[in-house]
Formats: structure tokens, C-alpha cells, sequence
């Protein structure tokens, strides 16, 4: 049985490639025999000079914002990390040092684009802020940006007609082992470009701590204690990033770019080692994780401009991931299992758009293809193929009348899951709509509503089920569906050239969403899973404002608000209300600038569990000489023992608390030293629409 089940794994992954190589190759195919003709002589243009125009460096939009930053801000930026530091976007915290940028208020993720296309951590070190024209901030995006994606900031640039770009980003901890080097390099020669990146990360913490205290209702009626604190741990990994690519593009007509990257990450073996006081009973538990994983990744995108109205985007992605692990915990008794997991996907895109008069059409198919075989050995056995297809199909008008700018969006989206024996099809219908208007040039008011399709993480769908600790369990649903969530936001705003503000209220309403369930076995077994449930609702309420002391100089930013969950399970109701504030302060002083940044962290429930993500404090000098900039930042100051996330399960069974402590992050100074050359002449924007990815392995942790 065993070596059938292999042979018919082995046949359908084979015949899956088999599909995704034919389609690749035929899209490169029809792009490469269109190439001749896209080279051909056009009509001649006429090129203008560089011109400044003085206007609002913040634009209010229905979805958005829309920022041009200042020259100053520009020059004292190292990266896109930098840059979107000092802007200080509302609920948004960009930690420069670790290179990612994350959602404060937990409502989702963030995507970064640069010129349309979704940005990883190379291109955003590699990006010369001096290139930047503007930046579209978008805190309503449409369902075409992926499931879970809460804001979208898209970076537009200019590119050099001739020339080169080399340089380096290094940054390294002066208190910890924790490094990150990338270098890279740009060819311009006309209308193409050819850009190669490497990125090399190392980290090596031994501060980090668990504390934890877990109370479990046995059938008895009696309550057991046990608590899990860390006395020593490692946590280790190593990362390797390269991309090559080839675009080739005339702004007014076409733009075609084809990249091949891989990402190779290790983690040679994390540990804990933990007191446990169970019960009468003290003793040591190590628990030890190892992972290897890679991911080839090939991209090819397409836009060609019919007429200075009508235009088309095609993009099409090959993803593999392949992931092998190893997890081991002896509390209790000794638990190992192993993972070997493979994940191949087809993700395409295709968008038509023709700006008529009375207002802007824009039609799109997505279709996407996965599958995913993760086989679970040792102490759990499990295979789980799982086939995923989705086809979604959307169209949208936007316009102006008068004072009032207005879209408009309908879609419909087809879902077919199969697991072996569990497998559903799913229809879903999203509309979409929003409306601006202008009271005077500088007070606007907003509203926009959303209904999105929600799909769960490949991992909770699966049937594994993986043992936490000696009382608890993670399994499993394959039996989840997708759910559906309407979104409202209503927002009041107001901009000069000196103050940027804005008050806003966001709600959301979830009906049948997967929620936690954690239930009680007859042997006293706690087990943590999650099923299609009655609600989660959402409240949201904040005000922005920054504002230019000194113009060009000085600025500050604050904004913050409240946050109340609301959560209706099957057997449970829970609701929440935090708060949250976030300030900055930024000086440009020539060639040096100051910063400072503090928040106080999220605090969210969801389900059963409540949680907190901890504050962050950061203090930046940097100082620009010729073609080198240098930074020193200090993050977590004066603290001794930062808390980085802590959380609450309020089952009625289980009540469990659980703190996650760092020394490595307290009082941490990291050195930033980038050098850049740049050769070229003319410069010219190239904008992309469309870019799909995926990194979803489907297994469970």
C-alpha cells in the first residue's frame, strides 16, 4: 500500500509540473514572439525637463492615501524601510533593523509593491530613495490584493535610461549576533533593465524566555496546574535570498519582466530548555525544533497599452516550496515528529482597463492552482494532499462628479477544495463600493464598504493532529469553510501644506467565521482546533495628525484610538476593548536627521485567546557623506526584560497564560552602513499593476 500511495503521489505532482511548466511556456512563448514588435519605432515624443510643482505632500483618496515625500526625508533615508519610517502611516510600524513592516492593529498584513509589483526585503534595501515619486497608501484594499492584506503601500519610482546602480546595505547588532548584508546590482542600457540581488541573514539569540502558567478542568471537577518556564534557550537561523531579473519597458506603451529567485533558510537547531512544575512533580523538559527549506520562484508579467485609453496585464507564477523538518518535546514522555512538505502553485492574473470619459472600467480573471503534500512521520503519522482551485472574476468603474469621486465594484469567486475524503465547492459574490467628497480643497469626507471572501490557512485544514505539550493537542478541520466579511469605514479628513490629519471609524462584521474551539476529552486530553462558528465583529476608532513644526525641519506625528472585539462562538462570548498610541518626532538637520519613534504595542481577541503585542521604542541618527550613509539606532531602551507578546486562552475548561520575554531586544544598537553608486542620466517612471505570490506550506506548528 505504501509503495502505491508513493507511486500515485509521485504521478500526480509530476503531472501538476507537467501542467505548470506548459503554461509557463506558452505565456513566455507569446511574450517573446510580441517582443519584436513591441521594439519596433513608435511615433516620436518629446521629452520635458524636470519640472517642480509645489502642492500638498499628502492627497486624501477613497482608499487611501496618496504621499509625496520631501527632499529632506529622501535624502536621509538608507533604504525603503527607511523612508516609510519617517512617513509614520497610521497603524503601520516599520522596524528598519529586522526589515518588515507589520500592522499595529492586528486588522491583517501588509503588502509592499514598488512600481506594482510586491516588494521583498532585497528590492526594499536596494531601493534609492532618492528615485522615489510618490507612494500609494492604501487602508481599504480590494480583494484582487489577497486574503488577509490590510494595507497596501505601493512605491512608485523613476529608472535610469542608461547606466548603473551597485551598492551594499550591511547592518549589524553591536549588542547581539544579528546580522543582515545584502548587495546588489542594476544595468540600464535603454529600455531594459537587468537587476541581480543577494541577501545573507544570520541570528543567533540566547535571551529569549517562555513563561507560562495553564490551569486545566479535568472531568473530575478538579483543576490542574502546571507551569513552563524557560531556564535557557538558542534560537538560530540562516537565510539566503537571490533574485535575477530582466524588465524591459516603454512607460507609454509596454512593460514586460521576467525574475527568477530562490529563498533557502536554515534553522540548525532551536531549543528550550524548561522547568516544569506539574502538579507535586518539578523536573527539566527540552523541547528542539530544525528546519531546512527552499523556493525557486518563477514570474512573468505583461502590459501592453492599446490606445492612451485601453490597456492590458497579464502575470503568471510558478512557486515551489519545499520544507523539511523536525520537532521534539519530552514533557511528560518523549514526542518527536517529522515533516517532509511540498508545495507546487500556479497563480495567474489577467486585468482590462479602459478609462472612458464618463468614468474608469476596469475588468479582471484570477485564477489559481495548488496543491500541497505534507507528509507527517514519528510520533505523527499523516499524509495530506490537498488540491486547491479558485477562479474569481471582478469588474469596477470609478469616477468624478462635480465634487464627488465614486467607485464601484462587483465580483464572484468559484472555490474547489479536495482532501481525499473531504472536499467542498464554494461560491461567493463581493461587492464593493466607495464615495469622496469634497467639502473644500482641504476637508474631505469618505466612506467605503467592502464584502470579501475569507479563506482559512492551509495548515488549520488539514488532518494532522500535533501534540503541544502532555495536556494539549493541535488538530486539524478539514472541514472548514470559507466565510465572508463586510467591512465599513467612515472617515472625516483635512490637509494644508503644514498638517495632515484625519478621524476615523472602521467596523466589521464576520458571520460564520472559524473560530477556536478547544474542547475536553474523556481521557483529560485538551484539544485546540477550529470550526465554522456564529461571529466576530470589529470596532475601530482613531485620529491622525502630523504636522510640520518647521517646514522641511521639524515634524511630529501622533495619532491613536480604541479597539473592541466582539466574539460569538458556539458556547462562548467574548468581548474586548483596548487602546492604542503611536508618536514620532523627526529632524533634518543637512546631512544628519534625527529620529524617534514609540507605541505601546496591540492588544486584540480573537476566538478564545486574547492577545498583546509588545511596544516599540526606537531612537535613529543617521549621517549621509557622499555616496555612504551610516545610522546607529537604539531600540528598547532602559528596559531589562522586554516583553515581545503575551497570551490569554479564556476557555471555560482551559485558562492559560502565556508571556514571551527577549534580553537580546532590550537595549539593542544596531549600525547601519549603506554605500551606493549610481551612474546614469535620464530618468523615467515604469509602473506595474499586478503581482502574484504565494508562501503558504500548509503545515501546522
Amino acid at each position: 500500500m505504501n509503495t502505491l500511495r508513493l507511486l500515485f503521489q509521485q504521478e500526480t505532482e509530476s503531472r501538476l509540473l507537467l501542467t505548470i511548466s506548459r503554461f509557463l511556456a506558452s505565456i513566455f512563448l507569446l511574450l517573446l514572439l510580441a517582443l519584436p514588435t513591441l521594439a519596433q519605432e513608435v511615433e516620436p515624443t518629446v521629452e520635458l525637463g524636470e519640472v517642480e510643482v509645489k502642492a500638498d505632500r499628502i492627497i486624501h483618496k477613497t482608499d487611501g492615501l496618496l504621499l509625496y515625500p520631501s527632499e529632506q526625508q529622501k535624502a536621509s533615508s538608507r533604504s525603503g524601510y527607511s523612508l516609510l519610517q519617517q512617513l509614520t502611516l497610521p497603524n503601520i510600524r516599520v522596524d528598519e533593523v529586522g526589515h518588515s513592516i507589520s500592522a499595529i492593529d492586528q486588522r491583517g498584513g501588509v503588502q509592499i509593491r514598488i512600481n506594482g509589483i510586491i516588494a521583498d526585503k532585497a528590492e526594499m534595501l536596494s531601493l534609492d530613495p532618492k528615485s522615489i515619486r510618490k507612494i500609494d497608501f492604501i487602508d481599504n484594499p480590494g480583494v484582487r490584493y489577497g486574503d488577509g492584506i490590510a494595507y497596501v503601500i505601493d512605491i512608485t519610482t523613476r529608472r535610469a535610461d542608461n547606466g548603473y546602480t551597485l551598492g551594499t546595505s550591511l547592518t549589524q547588532a553591536l549588542t547581539t549576533r544579528d546580522g543582515d548584508y545584502t548587495v546588489y546590482g542594476k544595468w540600464n542600457t535603454g529600455k531594459s533593465e537587468l537587476s541581480l540581488n543577494y541577501s545573507f541573514g544570520y541570528r543567533d539569540f540566547k535571551g529569549i524566555r517562555t513563561e507560562e502558567t495553564a490551569y486545566y478542568h479535568l472531568n473530575d471537577g478538579s483543576i490542574y496546574t502546571i507551569q513552563r518556564n524557560d531556564l535557557a534557550s538558542r534560537n538560530r537561523s540562516l537565510s539566503n535570498q537571490m533574485k535575477l531579473t530582466y524588465n524591459l519597458a516603454d512607460s507609454s506603451r509596454y512593460v514586460f519582466q521576467a525574475s527568477l529567485s530562490g529563498d533557502f533558510s536554515h534553522v540548525p537547531g532551536d531549543f528550550s530548555q524548561k522547568q516544569i512544575v506539574d502538579g507535586a512533580q518539578t523536573y527539566t523538559a527540552l523541547e528542539q525544533q530544525q528546519s531546512q527549506s527552499s523556493s525557486p520562484v518563477l514570474d512573468l508579467y505583461y502590459f501592453q497599452q492599446f490606445t492612451p485609453r485601453q490597456s492590458l496585464t497579464l502575470n503568471a507564477v510558478g512557486t515551489y516550496i519545499g520544507t523539511q523538518s523536525s520537532d521534539s518535546y519530552d514533557e511528560g514522555s518523549p514526542y518527536r515528529y517529522n515533516v517532509d512538505g511540498r508545495t507546487y502553485s500556479l497563480l495567474s492574473e489577467a486585468i482590462y482597463e479602459n478609462r472612458l470619459k464618463p468614468f474608469t472600467l476596469s475588468a479582471g480573471l484570477n485564477y489559481n492552482q495548488k496543491y500541497t503534500n505534507n507528509e507527517y512521520t514519528g510520533d505523527v503519522s499523516s499524509v495530506t494532499p490537498m488540491h486547491h482551485n479558485r477562479v474569481y472574476l471582478f469588474s469596477e468603474i470609478k469616477g468624478t462628479w462635480d465634487k464627488l469621486r465614486y467607485s464601484a465594484g462587483i465580483g464572484g469567486s468559484y472555490l474547489h477544495y479536495r482532501q481525499q475524503a473531504h472536499s467542498y465547492d464554494y461560491w461567493s459574490f463581493c461587492p464593493k463600493a466607495a464615495l469622496n467628497y469634497n467639502f473644500t480643497h482641504s476637508l474631505q469626507l469618505s466612506y467605503n464598504f467592502q464584502l470579501n471572501e475569507r479563506t482559512s490557512r492551509v495548515a488549520m485544514i488539514s488532518d494532522a493532529a500535533i501534540r503541544t505539550n502532555r495536556m494539549e493537542w493541535t488538530v486539524g478541520s478539514p472541514d472548514l469553510k470559507p466565510n465572508r466579511e463586510t467591512y465599513h469605514t467612515l472617515r472625516l479628513s483635512y490637509n494644508n501644506t503644514r498638517l495632515q490629519a484625519y478621524a476615523q471609524g472602521f467596523y466589521k462584521k464576520c458571520p460564520h467565521p472559524n473560530m477556536a474551539v478547544y474542547e475536553r476529552t474523556s481521557d483529560d486530553r485538551f484539544i485546540y482546533t477550529q470550526r465554522n462558528q456564529k461571529e466576530i465583529d470589529a470596532l475601530h476608532a482613531m485620529a491622525y495628525a502630523s504636522y510640520w513644526l518647521m517646514p522641511e525641519k521639524l515634524s511630529v506625528t501622533a495619532y491613536g484610538g480604541l479597539f473592541r472585539c466582539f466574539n460569538f462562538g458556539q458556547d462562548y462570548t467574548h468581548c474586548y476593548t483596548s487602546y492604542f498610541f503611536t508618536g514620532a518626532v523627526n529632524a533634518y538637520l543637512g546631512n544628519l536627521s534625527l529620529h524617534a519613534y514609540a507605541d505601546n504595542g496591540s492588544r486584540f481577541l480573537e476566538g478564545e485567546t486574547k492577545g498583546y503585542s509588545g511596544g516599540d521604542i526606537a531612537m535613529k541618527a543617521a549621517y549621509s557623506y557622499k555616496d555612504w550613509q551610516f545610522a546607529l539606532i537604539w531600540q528598547q531602551p532602559f528596559q531589562h526584560k522586554y516583553k515581545m507578546f503575551e497570551s490569554e486562552v479564556l476557555n471555560r475548561n482551559l485558562q492559560k497564560t502565556t508571556a514571551l520575554y527577549s534580553r537580546d531586544a532590550c537595549n539593542l544598537v544596531n549600525l547601519t552602513v549603506t554605500w551606493r553608486l549610481t551612474k546614469g542620466r535620464k530618468f523615467r517612471a515604469v509602473n506595474r499593476s499586478i503581482q502574484l505570490k504565494d508562501s503558504d506550506t500548509g503545515i501546522i506548528r
